[in-house]
């Protein structure tokens, strides 16, 4: 379970020194340090979990988000890459959980093509598939024409051209020019194309 600094003030609201008893909780093992201000009692949560209290808002895209939709062949193992918005810099967090990955995303998209997921008393967000792609392009240096557009999904990126092709192209068609993005445009012509 999550606690912040002040839901654990009202739980040991009856200790003298509040700060006291969180340290001897956190040598005892019964709180973990996520960061500044927040604890979680499970050592083994995963950082799924975590993820979005650690900077918020946010919500899961990126390479975790591929590779958990099996686009990408690679797992992604204790990294956990995150959308947020009005940050300015990218951020990252490490704990015992894993490295937390942020990076900004157009505010105007921030919204859309979200997930809620609820999963042994925890949730969090994640982007869908076509988020996760659109996040991901958006992400990276703007590639000049389709056919380089083509080179960085399918060999640079290695996402799995099959899978690709399953993914809601409505979706990705909707939200690609939202981004203003060169890389997001050629996606668009790319799924125009075919």
């Amino acid at each position: 379970m999550i606690y912040s600094f002040d839901s654990l003030k009202l739980k040991f609201s009856n200790y003298a020194n509040i700060k006291d008893k969180i340290s001897r909780e956190i040598q005892a093992g019964r709180l973990i340090p996520i960061t500044r201000g927040l604890y979680e009692t499970e050592a083994s949560t995963p950082g799924k979990y975590l993820a979005g209290r650690i900077c918020g808002p946010s919500y899961l895209s990126f390479d975790y988000a591929l590779a958990n939709y099996g686009l990408i062949p690679e797992a992604v193992y204790n990294t956990y890459t995150s959308a947020s918005f009005k940050k300015r810099k990218a951020k990252t967090y490490q704990n015992q959980f894993g490295t937390f990955l942020y990076r900004d995303v157009p505010a105007n998209v921030y919204h859309l093509g979200i997930r809620l997921v609820e999963e042994n008393g925890y949730s969090y967000q994640i982007a869908t598939p076509e988020k996760a792609l659109c996040d991901k392009l958006y992400s990276l240096s703007p590639v000049q024409n389709v056919k380089e557009l083509r080179e960085l999904l399918f060999e640079d990126l290695r996402i799995d051209e099959d899978e690709f092709w399953k993914l809601n192209l409505a979706d990705i068609a909707e939200l690609a020019p939202l981004y203003r993005s060169t890389n997001l445009k050629l996606l668009a012509k790319l799924i125009r194309k075919y």
